[in-house]
């Protein structure tokens, strides 16, 4: 569902937004619904926790309403959710309080209506901010945080600056909560049995596997190198694509006494972040969950998201190369990238699943060890001074 301009859902005031930080406009026009709504979502709750006000203008929110529950209705302090709509409602922006920041995420732009009624209100510009993609190339590096200079429209004279998340000190870094390692950790092994049987999974001991994955997945592969593996295995599998691929193969004449198959339901961000920390190994997608899976620090393969140039095979070899992931990980990325078809790359047994457990050890060491994101975006716009000056 599209959040519509007259829905109780498009808080039109800001009385949820309080506090003395700056005010922050993000701007999200969703490709991939998961992904794109899923690091925007996690940027303002993480902006918000941290003392400044954030508005979510968003094309879709649909995936809101059970990815962040409660979102929609304005139950999270100091965040309010828009339509798009509300962007190019000139007469509705008159009212509107002037941010001090704009995130354009991934690229999207803000409609030339919502900058001139900014500019209505003020010529002391917004510290405007491009939010790119996370890529571990390394052109992140040279390009982050550089100057873009508007030549035209309404915005003739501002000035843009591009933001790479990344995975080193010279990058943006990455979306990363102060309380992430207390709060997600299932301490023990009944927790952890609890926490599955609210989704209906009989947990018995069983080596735990996540796959949240797009349809292009090889994923008869993964179940073959599953059903010998010589332990029990329990996948768990996501809501969407992933349900939609296992189910087709299991109805066929796939056979396996020691592999055990539960399917989720849709569920939070929260919830998906327990699950990634509750798996023995974790298959993921995209951006976000690539990212919370790291801070899992649990063996992982990523299914980058494809593009028709082939951009993404250089991409998932620079993150290959930043993870220093040994040649059975490298080879289980090609193979589920759809880059390599040979049988040896889908090997998996106990010794591989112990050396990739210690390359995901190693790369969250490393990774936490750097300034977070939000962290680093709160510094940058500060130092921006003039630009930002609370009104």
């Amino acid at each position: 569902m599209n959040i519509p301009a007259t829905s109780p859902n498009a808080p039109a005031n800001q009385t949820n937004l309080q506090g003395e930080g700056l005010l922050w406009d993000v701007f999200c026009r969703v490709i991939d619904n998961f992904g794109d709504v899923g690091v925007c979502w996690r940027l303002c709750a993480d902006l918000a926790g941290r003392g400044q006000r954030v508005r979510l203008w968003l094309a879709d929110g649909s995936t809101l309403a059970w990815m962040a529950p409660g979102a929609l209705e304005g139950q999270h302090a100091n965040i309010t959710v828009h339509p798009w709509l509300e962007t190019m409602d000139s007469q509705g922006l008159e009212a509107l309080q002037p941010a001090n920041v704009w995130i354009e995420a991934f690229g999207c732009d803000i409609p030339p209506v919502f900058i001139s009624g900014y500019r209505q209100h003020t010529e002391v510009a917004p510290c405007w901010i491009n939010l790119e993609y996370l890529s571990a190339e390394s052109f992140v590096e040279r390009s982050h945080t550089l100057p873009s200079p508007v030549m035209s429209g309404p915005a003739i004279g501002w000035t843009k600056y591009f933001y790479y998340p990344g995975f080193t000190e010279k990058t943006g870094g990455l979306l990363r909560e102060p309380w992430i390692q207390d709060r997600l950790t299932l301490r023990s092994e009944a927790s952890k049995a609890a926490w599955l049987q609210k989704f209906g999974v009989n947990w018995k001991g069983e080596k735990l596997i996540s796959l949240f994955c797009y349809a292009s997945a090889t994923v008869t592969g993964l179940l073959e190198s599953l059903k010998d593996f010589g332990e029990p295995i329990h996948l768990l599998v996501t809501e969407g694509k992933a349900k939609t691929a296992v189910q087709k193969i299991l109805s066929t004449t796939f056979e396996s006494r020691s592999l055990k198959v539960s399917y989720l339901p849709l569920i939070s961000q929260t919830e998906y972040d327990y699950l990634l920390w509750a798996c023995d190994l974790n298959f993921v997608r995209g951006e976000d969950s690539l990212v919370r899976a790291l801070w899992a620090g649990k063996p992982l393969v990523w299914q980058i998201y494809p593009q028709e140039d082939g951009a993404h095979h250089a991409k998932l070899q620079a993150f290959l190369d930043r993870m220093e992931a040994p040649p059975s990980l490298q080879q289980w990325h090609l193979y589920w990238n759809g880059l390599t078809n040979q049988d040896s790359a889908k090997t998996l047994n106990a010794q591989v699943w112990t050396e990739w457990q210690s390359t995901a050890s190693a790369f969250r060491g490393r990774l936490e060890s750097q300034t977070d994101l939000t962290h680093q975006l709160i510094e940058f716009v500060e130092a921006q001074g003039e630009a930002v000056k609370k009104r």
